[in-house]
């Protein structure tokens, strides 16, 4: 496709405001402690699915890096892992049993760094994992990792456990910028490593990138971009650096000054969308890349991707167990997050088996408005006919007070929408999250609140 057709700077910044990345809907914000584990543990029990994405949380990092906004705890002292594991296995032995009858497609484990634990520690979890729930022979497995502090074994060792992705965070190449972010790492290693993991026999590699850290350019982006293309992964994850220091107290070690300005910033990730297509790479969603052959890819094309709290996936008909401090799940019709302080995650383990603090039950008005907005998000289009016909609704009566909400995109030649379908254009993929908006009956009460990244 054209990618010159993404980039019209009066559009994207008429339209840059703040916005969830929907991840889910309703957005966690509307996440409450009213909502209690015996709710949760009723929906596992009343879920019409039976297959399950399982995500482990593994909160350590070695390091601090001062744009990071996840959940994590930054130590040198890896048998810190051990008190954590201990904890997080009796989690696992409590929630085991709810989904005895479930079947684990996917496996994720993410942080922090994951990669933090040593590789005993690793083989220690995967078995009780696999001795506590049934995987399946196929199950997809993957991993974050840190390359700043690993051997290039862990590759083998991975491998041989069932792991068959990897996620490498690289952000930036450039000296300055990774000190700048306190984030620095061997190129060289990296470009080795996966190089080896390809070896070792992993079918899919993905690498994080971020545009809008402090000191970027044109020039030394484009260096990190070519850099990309050389190391040939599969995947590529393009993020925009959202600086909310208020919110995150690294980021207040960046001064506003280093980073891009709004036009600057824009010329990045135009740079990067352009370079990425051109290598050959297809745009997935609003901020992945796949080469055409991978699984997400063929699913954007056939209309069967799918948007969860680990971002694009085909795993769609999955439930989604979250293990793990702070880690969230996505259970039939309902989410539900484990608390988020480490010391209160262990003080819950030892008193309840569980650390659940809150989630929401969803409505079937949430239910509908969710599938409507997931399926912009990834596939930019919404058949009327089957949202009406699935849901007993008639579309434009049941959403007549939000689609007036879409006549300025229409008016700014972003999107159609007719009886039977609405249509995102192409050029419109950038602001798909202010596109979803309209369809967000609880966003009125968040407008005018900085509660969200902005949309680019």
């Amino acid at each position: 496709m054209p990618v010159t057709q993404f980039f019209d700077s009066a559009l994207l910044q008429k339209y840059n405001t703040s916005g969830p990345r929907y991840t889910s809907y309703p957005t966690a914000l509307e996440f409450h402690e009213q909502f209690k584990h015996e709710h949760l543990v009723q929906a596992v029990a009343d879920s019409p699915n039976r297959e399950l994405s399982i995500y482990v949380h593994i909160p350590f990092c070695h390091s601090l890096c001062y744009y990071c906004g996840c959940n994590k705890v930054v130590t040198r002292h890896r048998d810190k892992a051990d008190t954590y594991l201990e904890f997080l296995a009796q989690e696992i032995s409590s929630r085991a049993p709810l989904f005895k009858d479930f079947t684990v497609k996917q496996l994720h484990w993410g942080g922090g760094t994951p990669s933090f634990l040593r590789h005993k520690q690793i083989t220690k979890l995967v078995a009780l994992l696999k001795e506590q729930f049934t995987f399946a022979a196929q199950v997809e497995m993957s991993i974050e990792i840190d390359p700043r502090e690993i051997e290039m074994n862990l590759a083998e060792h991975l491998y041989s456990l069932g792991f068959n992705r990897l996620s490498i965070g690289v952000q930036d190449i450039d000296e300055k910028v990774q000190k700048t972010i306190n984030r620095v790492q061997s190129t060289e290693f990296i470009e080795n490593f996966i190089a080896h993991a390809k070896q070792v026999g992993f079918k899919s590699i993905n690498i994080d990138l971020i545009y809008g850290l402090p000191h970027q350019n044109i020039e030394t982006f484009t260096r990190t971009l070519n850099k990309a293309h050389e190391m040939d992964v599969d995947r590529i994850s393009l993020f925009s650096y959202a600086h909310i220091p208020a919110r995150f107290a690294a980021q207040r070690k960046l001064k506003d000054e280093w980073l891009p300005s709004v036009d600057e910033k824009f010329a990045l990730m135009k740079l990067a969308i352009e370079k990425l297509c051109d290598f050959g790479y297809d745009f997935i969603g609003m901020d992945h890349f796949a080469k055409p052959e991978d699984e997400l890819s063929i699913a954007q094309k056939s209309g069967h991707l799918h948007r969860n709290f680990q971002g694009y996936t085909t795993k769609g008909s999955c439930d989604l167990l979250g293990l793990g401090v702070s880690s969230i799940s996505a259970i039939g019709n309902s989410f539900s997050q484990n608390t988020k302080d480490l010391q209160d995650y262990y003080k819950a383990i030892e008193t309840h088996g569980h650390a659940h603090v809150k989630g929401v039950s969803l409505t079937q008005d949430d239910i509908i408005r969710g599938e409507v907005i997931r399926e912009l998000m990834c596939n930019l289009y919404v058949d009327k006919n089957k949202i009406s016909e699935k849901f007993a609704i008639n579309f434009d009566e049941y959403f007549a007070e939000d689609l007036p909400l879409l006549q300025t995109f229409i008016n700014d030649g972003l999107m159609s929408d007719t009886a039977d379908e609405i249509r995102v254009d192409q050029k419109a993929r950038l602001l798909i999250r202010n596109i979803c908006m309209s369809f967000d009956a609880h966003m009125k009460q968040h407008l005018n609140q900085q509660r969200f990244s902005r949309v680019i």
